[in-house]
């Protein structure tokens, strides 16, 4: 059809608008423009048109039952409220909207309240149903801010449980009540202050209590547990949710309780661990309540738990995790021939308990642990280096003394506990590494056999015994660490370690005695002796004696009460840097004394203030070394974020610029280093600004200039002379600033304990890298390794990679250290790639190239079987004694060219303390390892979560035992055995399960 061909057709349009018709010109909503219908309803005419026949019905009733309650006949009044109350309870809606019955009587509500309080006060029963039910009309008003749901609720004094008017009820009376509290009753202020507050809105306290623990009860009966903590933790009565769990649902409030502890502030987090751990003792569920026991350092509670079951299997699995969290020995058990003045002391155990509690059989359990993955045979060095692979390798240089050094603590930290290396104790006659070394070298040689044979005291005795013939003093000395590096951990009946280590503590030779008092500290970490105490504080208090000794006595004393909080030690310590010299102090050993006196106060919290009190006193500047060690120390592991705000302020500070003299005599500031024209062009040459008083060793590349030396070409004769006064206060500067080392590295002690808080510190670190002085930037890779130990992220180890190439050379060197730490006993091949690159990168460098050898050792650590994490349990429980051992590592490292790069390389075995391998064996009830099928993979959190989920993800499934790594978790693989303990780590007690049949599994 062509186009003319199409019909048309003419529309008429009317040429003016229609008019409107009477009525339509009214708004939606009320006239009184109140859209949302809060006022009196005027346009009803129009919504009552909107409604079905139902909702015009139950509109008139309800308007009835009210008309009904206003009327004289108190005989009408119950049977209306009560058909109120049966209409709003029946009434559904969508999640969305709200009941009809609540919309259509809003515009009743204070009509309501109005005619409540004209009644009669003898009606106490239509009262108080009357005030219940506008308890559930006032949410809809909840938006006044008067809270009149929690008013009306009280006020009517009911029985009835809230959670018959349904789930939102409950919810907005718990909401409404939490601000009650925090509002008015929290800290009392109502009584203080004299807030005037309406006679009836003054509660007690014990009302509010009474109210929450109903709808405590509510929330736990419909899975809502982390509402029913919340609500608890609101009104500071956490304590009174133990007796309304029950056997279906303690379990997930436990877990949410202990998943929050990170996130509260004292004494609210010990208050939670205390309730978890009282709610799984009332289960049975022994395990778990000592772990808590174990977080809270609470001797009386891990006295409680240890001694509730009657199974004496179960008591075994318990010493088990006591000998892992290295509890002192006399919490659980007193000796036969002890002498102690307590009037409750503990029983004395059995012998195949306290075998448990000593970790007595740990040698034979790993070696075994060893065979079954394949890596009992020794590993030779030429394994771990790989030179063939190293890019670019030069012919080695012929065999110098720092070299077979490195490679005796290789050879001691990759074979570790096997005791069966080539170098040293299975080396031919006359060939041991040993005499290869030199002077020192000798002595960290000799004890290299310690490490080797770790946690075996019978075959350990044998081997070192010969040592301690040795005419050479260093030899001599080694073999006394050995003596205490391979007892580490382990608590022998016979107690050889004590009677062999204490004569030489008063020794006259100043490395033995060092070397006997670092042996009782790594022996006896955690293991609060007072014997051990009596011998070591006569020299901490003799001022005739060293730095040095006084420093390792206070640092001994620190491993052996870690975490104690022990006031005399603590008094003793202070007494010294009250009484000595300024010159003694400024000793570079003096900061081991202020780390021995942190240790004290490990994750002790507030019990360390009236010490930092103390330290304020001290003019000396060590007191600000102290007095930041002893505060990062006493909140290590709790991720508090105010303390970590409070380091962050330490670190930003800088140092006042030095004066000098002008020509008319006035003072003028100089621009510090790191500030100024000259200081910024030597950043911009080379990246960085070099560190200034510290560097002693020569840098790769050319030597780069000190700061300020662009400007020396201008300056006269006379003011070159005055260069020594300009050194000295540069390095007074330096040594005001030290204490920021530690404020830096107690950021990632205080973080580490928590997931969140770690990734913001890394964040932190970043800044702190770029912006901080040289005494932070070298201590930013120390807190990365510290924060990440035995857990090697992508991430931080690309930014570890990086520091090491840095041209300052005390930041390469201590990243390198912080990327072994990082990568301790993971056989990470990606760092091993790294390392071998640096190993070529730094061959010409003897500093860095030793560290990178250290590294390489520390990153193969038991062949891959032994870890350095401080956190067990799941990460749930920390080892204090593992942190002492890494902190008193990595505090040596602050000036590392003064201790481990000089003669003190042995320092590296405080980290014996720290190591434990990362297995899973499981044993039958006759305590034999027996073989299990176990599933392994990444821990997944599941707390808070609906229904049963699965706690890994992507794993593997492997016959026990297997190496469980940091950040995995295990599973039994079938039901055919039940553990002794949910968390499958280290050493578990498997008990058969009769009613398993594995016919009818397969089909």
């Amino acid at each position: 059809m062509s186009e003319n061909d199409r019909p048309t057709f003419d529309i008429a349009v009317p040429s003016k608008d229609p008019e409107k018709k009477e009525g339509q010109d009214k708004p939606n909503g009320n006239v009184n423009g109140d859209l949302k219908g809060k006022g009196k309803d005027d346009g009803k005419d129009d919504e009552v048109s909107d409604m079905s026949e139902e909702d015009l019905q139950l509109k008139a009733e309800l308007e009835m039952l009210v008309q009904r309650l206003k009327e004289s006949d108190t005989s009408l009044y119950l049977p209306a409220l009560e058909s109120l109350r049966t209409l709003i309870r029946t009434s559904t809606s969508s999640m969305t909207s709200v009941p009809k019955p609540l919309k259509f009587l809003r515009p009743f509500y204070e009509e309501l309240g109005k005619v409540r309080e004209s009644w009669n006060q003898d009606l106490k029963e239509q009262r108080s149903l009357l005030a219940s039910i506008l308890s559930v009309l006032a949410m809809t008003y909840s938006d006044t801010g008067k809270r009149e749901t929690l008013f009306y609720r009280l006020l009517s004094g009911t029985e009835e449980a809230p959670g018959l008017w349904g789930h939102e009820y409950v919810r907005h009376l718990a909401s409404e009540l939490g601000e009650e509290y925090n509002s008015n009753y929290a800290n009392e202020t109502d009584e203080i202050e004299g807030i005037e507050k309406p006679e009836e809105l003054k509660y007690t306290t014990e009302q509010l209590k009474s109210l929450s623990l109903e709808l405590v009860s509510f929330f736990l009966k419909h899975n809502a547990e982390a509402d029913a903590v919340d609500i608890l933790l609101e009104l500071e009565n956490v304590h009174d949710i133990i007796e309304l769990t029950d056997d279906k649902n303690f379990e997930r409030v436990c877990r949410y309780m202990v998943s929050c502890v990170p996130l509260l502030v004292p004494p609210d987090d010990a208050a939670f661990l205390e309730t978890a751990s009282k709610i799984y003792a009332k289960y049975d569920r022994y395990p778990e309540a000592i772990a808590l026991a174990v977080r809270l350092n609470s001797p009386a509670l891990i006295r409680q738990y240890f001694e509730a079951p009657k199974n004496p299997v179960m008591k075994k699995q318990l010493a088990y995790f006591l000998a892992r969290a290295q509890i002192p020995l006399h919490w659980v058990h007193t000796a036969e021939d002890a002498e102690t003045a307590e009037e409750e002391q503990p029983p004395t155990q059995e012998e195949d308990v306290l075998e448990c509690l000593g970790n007595v059989k740990l040698s034979n359990h790993f070696r075994n642990f060893g065979k079954a993955v394949g890596v009992e045979e020794p590993r030779a060095l030429e394994d771990i280096y790989k030179s063939h692979l190293e890019p670019n390798r030069t012919t080695q240089t012929a065999d110098s003394a720092r070299q077979n050094l490195a490679s005796t603590f290789v050879n001691a930290f990759v074979n570790a506990g096997f005791g069966n290396d080539k170098l040293m104790v299975n080396a031919p006659e006359g060939q041991s590494y040993i005499y290869k070394n030199k002077d020192h070298g000798m002595m960290s040689a000799t004890a290299s056999v310690g490490l080797s044979l770790l946690w075996d005291t019978e075959s350990g005795i044998d081997h070192i015994d010969k040592y301690t013939y040795s005419p050479e003093e260093h030899v001599k000395a080694g073999a006394l660490l050995a003596t205490g590096i391979f007892h580490a951990g382990v608590r022998t009946e016979s107690d050889i370690t004590y009677a062999l280590l204490e004569e030489h503590v008063d020794s006259k030779s100043i490395s033995l005695k060092l070397s006997a008092i670092n042996g009782l500290g790594i022996a006896y970490a955690g293991s609060c002796r007072k014997d051990i105490a009596e011998k070591l504080l006569p020299h901490i208090a003799d001022e005739t004696n060293t730095m040095e000794v006084a420093a390792m006595s206070a640092l001994a004393l620190g491993f052996v009460f870690v975490g104690s909080a022990d006031g005399e030690i603590a008094s003793a310590i202070l007494q010294t840097m009250m009484e000595r010299e300024e010159t003694q102090l400024a000793s570079e050993w003096t900061v081991f004394i202020c780390l021995g006196l942190g240790l004290l106060f490990l994750a002790t919290q507030e019990d360390s203030e009236p010490t930092v009190a103390t330290l304020k006193v001290i003019e000396h500047p060590i007191a600000s070394i102290a007095e930041t060690i002893v505060d990062v120390c006493a909140y290590a592991g709790t991720g508090n974020v105010l303390k970590v705000q409070q380091m962050l302020h330490l670190c930003a500070e800088h140092a006042e610029k030095p004066k000098k003299e002008t020509s008319n005599g006035e003072t003028a500031p100089v621009a510090a280093e790191g500030e100024g024209p000259a200081a910024a062009a030597v950043a911009d040459a080379q990246g960085d600004v070099n560190m200034s008083g510290e560097t002693t060793g020569q840098p790769i590349t050319a030597p780069e200039p000190a700061a300020g030396e662009s400007t020396a070409a201008a300056a006269t004769s006379s003011e070159e002379a005055a260069g020594e006064d300009k050194d000295k206060e540069e390095k007074d500067k330096v040594d005001s600033l030290k204490y920021q080392a530690f404020a830096t590295i107690g950021i990632a002690l205080i973080a580490m304990g928590e997931d969140v808080g770690a990734e913001m510190a890394l964040r932190q670190f970043q800044h702190l890298m770029t912006y901080g002085d040289p005494v932070i930037r070298k201590s930013v890779p120390l807190a990365l390794g510290l924060i990440s130990a035995s857990n090697p992220q992508l991430s931080i180890l690309d930014t570890l990679s990086k520091y090491s190439h840095d041209s300052d050379l005390d930041v390469a060197i201590n990243s390198i250290l912080a990327m072994g730490l990082v990568g301790a006993g993971t056989n990470n091949a990606r760092l091993a790639q790294m390392l071998r690159g640096l190993a070529t990168y730094y061959a010409k460098e003897p500093d860095c190239f030793f560290m990178v050898r250290i590294a390489q050792g520390l990153v193969h650590m038991g062949k891959g079987t032994i870890g350095i994490n401080p956190y067990f349990s799941d990460g749930q429980v920390m080892s204090r004694t593992a942190v002492a051992g890494l902190l008193a590592t990595i505090v040596s490292f602050t000036d590392a060219r003064k201790f481990v790069l000089d003669k003190h390389h042995w320092q590296l075995y405080w980290l014996v303390t720290a190591m434990y391998p990362q297995f899973l064996i499981t044993l039958d009830e006759e305590l034999e390892e027996k073989p299990v099928t176990v599933r392994v993979g990444q821990a997944v959190n599941t707390v808070g979560l609906a229904g049963t989920r699965h706690g890994i993800s992507g794993f593997q499934t492997h016959q026990s035992p297997v190496r469980i790594g940091t950040g995995e978790r295990a599973e039994l693989g079938t039901n055919e055995f039940f553990p002794y303990q949910t968390v499958l780590e280290g050493l578990v007690i498997l008990k058969k399960n009769e009613q398993y049949d594995a016919e009818d599994m397969q089909n």
